[in-house]
């Protein structure tokens, strides 16, 4: 274990190299990431975050111009790597459409041939708008854009969920390595799309492995939600600290009451990975629909993104109902540590506490 003056003195050198004064990142949690949340974290000394899998590249652009009209701080944009396209089965999918009958509107039968928009497009704006730092998950950026990123002095920060993986992110480039826990909310970053449960790995067994793997800067995401979080990661080797759930509950996050609560009340074993949102395994709150999806006899979702358009009527019915049973609520296990304060008040604590433990 590194002595603690060496842990606050790679955080500061980390915060050093991006021009923040806080190594607290808002981690990029695509559809609960608007650019007052970016705003508060970044003008609090943190990274603000933008996921922007669902955005098109004119919505890019616009989040950055109003993150940037509301904080001279820094903020990174992520984007997933596409996957291979779906192998598609019509009664597997008219099987989850019987199922999803029961928990929200009826599915149209080409509510699955939705698609994500153009990556490639998405990648310019993400350019054009040159925030400090594009992050990955699900994969690795193509080495021509990588280098168009470089030259325009943007840092790419790939996040991992294995050490292999993180040795193939700092072979193709990646200026740090976000190492992400299985307690993480949301979708696992996973590389292969079939590897999701069969490779979880927590945060704490991780995270040193992965700093011991490689020379670059390593990240720690997945179940950090208070100071002592922080200061263990630090001590673990990480340079910053990435919050997700943690800031959910802010009242910048516009999140819906029912999920904001929910997080608030979820004990670590409330949660549970699933697939029954995207096709893709994500940890959400184990909420009704989640559960009856993991049931013996429930149809096995479609993949992603076919199960994600399929899904759609639902989420969206949820959402406008505020009703936890029927919407997308990923949180990670420390749910219950989120606090429900502005994000920059969430900031400086996580920051002071820590210091005070590593001190």
């Amino acid at each position: 274990m590194p002595p603690i003056h060496s842990a606050l003195a790679r955080a500061q050198s980390f915060c050093e190299n991006i021009d923040i004064r806080l190594p607290i990142l808002q981690a990029p949690t695509a559809g609960a990431c608007p650019p007052s949340l970016a705003i508060a974290v970044a003008n609090a000394g943190g990274l603000g975050g933008c996921g922007a899998l669902v955005m098109q590249p004119e919505a890019i652009r616009n989040w950055a111009s109003e993150t940037r009209a509301g904080t001279r701080g820094g903020f990174q944009i992520n984007l997933w790597i596409p996957d291979p396209a779906p192998q598609r089965d019509a009664a597997a999918e008219d099987a989850v459409r019987a199922f999803l009958s029961r928990w929200g509107p009826d599915v149209p039968r080409d509510a699955g041939d939705s698609r994500p928009p153009d990556f490639a497009a998405q990648c310019e704006a993400m350019l054009a708008v040159r925030p400090v730092v594009i992050s990955s998950v699900m994969g690795l950026y193509p080495p021509a854009f990588v280098e168009r990123m470089k030259a325009l002095g943007i840092k790419w920060f790939a996040t991992v969920t294995t050490v292999a993986e993180a040795r193939l992110a700092e072979n193709a480039g990646a200026d740090a390595i976000v190492a992400q826990g299985m307690e993480a909310g949301g979708h696992r970053g996973s590389f292969d799309a079939a590897k999701a449960e069969a490779e979880m790995v927590g945060l704490f067994a991780l995270l040193p492995a992965v700093v011991d793997a490689v020379s670059v800067p390593v990240l720690a995401a997945g179940g950090i939600a208070d100071a002592r979080g922080v200061a263990a990661a630090l001590l673990l080797g990480a340079s910053a600290a990435v919050i997700g759930t943690g800031f959910l509950r802010c009242p910048e996050a516009k999140l819906s009451k029912a999920w904001a609560d929910a997080i608030g009340h979820s004990q670590p074993e409330q949660t549970m990975l699933t697939r029954a949102f995207s096709g893709r395994a994500g940890r959400s709150i184990a909420t009704a629909y989640v559960r009856a999806a993991s049931a013996a006899d429930a149809p096995r979702p479609a993949p992603y993104p076919v199960q994600r358009g399929l899904t759609q009527a639902m989420r969206q019915a949820g959402t406008k109902n505020d009703d936890i049973d029927r919407m997308q609520a990923w949180a990670g296990q420390s749910g219950r540590l989120a606090q429900a304060l502005p994000a920059g008040e969430v900031v400086r604590r996580l920051w002071e506490g820590a210091q005070s433990l590593l001190r």
